[in-house]
């Protein structure tokens, strides 16, 4: 299997989330990859899959991945059926600091309990 071909996850999720100038090239064994993800959200979810595919320290591929917002750890649309809790709980791994997402929000947000499907909400750094 090329090195390619193991990281091919890798380079899928690059693409659905629109990783801006992409560059992949192999040498030698090693995949080097180049990019510009939106959010550091996104750029933990790339390094995510590299351990997934490749192991903690894997050494057969050499990424760059830099971020173009890192004012905030993402922006996420609301979706139908969501909570601040359910929002908190999928980026931070706690419920419980729906308070934080509701905090960067306050222009759009008056109460924590109430949002609506379609408003995009600031997901600060955690």
């Amino acid at each position: 299997m090329s090195v390619k071909a193991k990281y091919q996850g890798v380079l899928n999720l690059g693409e659905q989330l629109g990783i801006k100038d992409g560059n992949v090239t192999e040498e030698g064994g090693v995949l080097k990859i180049k990019g510009e993800a939106n959010t550091p959200y996104e750029k933990d979810l790339l390094w995510d899959k590299i351990k997934e595919l490749g192991g903690d320290s894997p050494s057969d591929i050499k990424a760059n991945i830099t971020v173009s917002d890192s004012s905030v750890y993402h922006r996420h649309t609301v979706k139908s059926g969501e909570s601040l809790s359910k929002i908190a709980k999928h980026y931070y791994g706690d419920a419980m600091k729906y308070q934080q997402i509701f905090q960067a929000n306050t222009n759009i947000l008056s109460n924590p309990d109430v949002i609506h499907p379609d408003q995009v909400l600031v997901i600060p750094n955690p």
